[in-house]
């Protein structure tokens, strides 16, 4: 008998309002459906812990749960470890810190239930006008990024977590962001395969168990314009490398994936030209019902059986750990001691700052669909060390926030935020920058530039102790 299809399908939990509980409707029916498992954002630890022992117990078989943890298990689940991003990894070089940024993030993913990360990112970030990629790279280096990209995957997996190499073939060319649109990129496969794919090659090499496809197209490689995760020669060359794991689409909710057709059929292109998981589809239950009245017709029955086949293994390789007790000090420890190492003077000398200052935000990341992180982390550990500063503070320190964000839509800091800084930034004494280093050309002159790479806790932290340090 043919396994159910609805296990390729991996619908989307959202934590609102501090629980998942309006999500139970849409959890007792995707059960019921068969699918393969969930994509997790947000919640805390105790929240997501007993969610995902309960979906297990209630589906009464294995799943895989993954999330999207790129900075650590702290990127969705509150009460968790956040790492640095990985282009500040990749400028440090020490890949005994990225595979030990891994190993935290695996540890905790699976002390609350989740075995699938969807990370690391095997982009080179080789394009400035990049809306989408940015930090989220080891850098601009092949080799580099690869490097790095095993380090991480060898040490997640080691620790019982399925790891995943994205966005293949490689989203670091693009200059539009594939949740808005379906970027081309129309660099020749020689090209890609000097640069690009060299990440993967390795990745494959190194054991990775799962390949997310990306929603972008490759027209010096196919010329049909299809995005690569409906692109069967694209898709094709994971097998020629000899990858034999599970090939998942990025969001099917995303601009790229939709841009010919509708979800159902998007999906169904996508399982047929060999994707084995569909991530978070909007309507998971008409996605169900396209993938089993395509069987045996649009969709090969061989290609839907070898697309459950590769699920199955995984399931079976990957099966979810009684959750187990992690020394959460000391993974605290490494966070802060990696971020102080990942700091960066990116123009100017070492400023003195005296007794206080006063701080301005430039904030570029506010709009858009979701809620930027928190922006009060780096002045709360100041005045904690401090107290706060007085209303004729002598110096002055800017900080400036501007993240690689879904839907933002462009890499350059905006309009308003070049203006604010045109005001303030020439009479600072230091500007910290939550952001690319490459933002450096867009502040005037004038202050000492300090790069910290992401507006998270945890670098905000690290900022925050470094211009301690200094302040005399």
């Amino acid at each position: 008998m043919s396994e159910p299809l609805a296990r390729l399908v991996f619908p989307a939990l959202r934590w609102r309002r501090g629980s998942f509980a309006h999500e139970r409707a849409r959890i007792e029916q995707a059960l019921a459906a068969g699918v393969g498992g969930f994509i997790l954002f947000g919640g805390n630890r105790e929240a997501v812990g007993a969610l995902t022992a309960t979906l297990r117990q209630v589906a009464g078989r294995p799943l895989l749960i993954g999330a999207d943890l790129e900075r650590g298990a702290a990127q969705q689940i509150d009460g968790l470890t956040e790492v640095p991003p990985p282009a500040a990894l990749g400028a440090l070089d020490d890949l005994e810190a990225t595979a030990m940024a891994a190993t935290v993030t695996a540890t905790e993913a699976a002390a609350v239930g989740i075995n699938w990360v969807f990370a690391p990112v095997c982009d080179i970030d080789v394009e400035p006008a990049n809306p989408i990629v940015q930090t989220r790279a080891f850098g601009a280096d092949p080799t580099r990024v690869a490097a790095h990209a095993v380090a991480w995957i060898r040490a997640c997996q080691d620790h019982g977590v399925l790891a995943c190499a994205k966005h293949y073939p490689g989203h670091g060319r693009t200059t539009t962001d594939s949740h808005e649109g379906l970027p081309a990129v129309p660099a020749a496969r020689a090209v890609l395969e000097a640069s690009d794919l060299v990440p993967f090659a390795a990745a494959i090499e190194g054991g990775v168990g799962s390949v997310m496809s990306a929603f972008v197209a490759y027209p010096a490689w196919d010329a049909t314009g299809r995005a690569a995760g409906f692109s069967p020669p694209i898709l094709g060359w994971l097998a020629s490398r000899g990858f034999a794991g599970v090939t998942v689409t990025d969001a099917l909710i995303m601009g790229g994936a939709l841009a010919r057709e509708g979800e159902a059929e998007a999906a169904v292109r996508a399982v047929a030209a060999g994707c084995d998981a569909l991530l978070y589809p909007r309507d998971f239950a008409a996605v169900i019902r396209a993938l089993d009245a395509a069987r045996g017709r649009e969709l090969p029955a061989a290609r839907a059986e070898a697309a459950v086949d590769r699920l199955r293994a995984a399931e079976q390789r990957w099966v979810a750990r009684p959750p187990a007790a992690f020394d959460a000090e000391a993974h605290a420890a490494f966070a802060d001691r990696v971020a102080d190492r990942v700091l960066r003077l990116l123009r100017g000398d070492r400023p003195r700052l005296g007794g206080t200052f006063r701080v301005s935000i430039v904030d570029d990341d506010v709009g858009g669909p979701y809620r930027v992180g928190p922006r009060e982390v780096f002045e709360q550990t100041v005045r904690l060390a401090r107290g706060p500063a007085p209303p004729g503070a002598a110096h002055h320190v800017v900080l400036v926030y501007a993240e690689p964000r879904s839907w933002k839509g462009r890499a350059w800091l905006g309009e308003r935020a070049v203006e604010q800084l045109e005001r303030l930034a020439p009479a600072a004494a230091l500007v910290v920058l939550f952001g690319h280093p490459r933002l450096v050309a867009q502040i005037p002159p004038g202050p000492a530039i300090l790069g910290a790479w992401h507006g998270q806790p945890l670098l905000q932290r690290a900022a925050a102790r470094w211009v301690l340090e200094v302040g005399g």
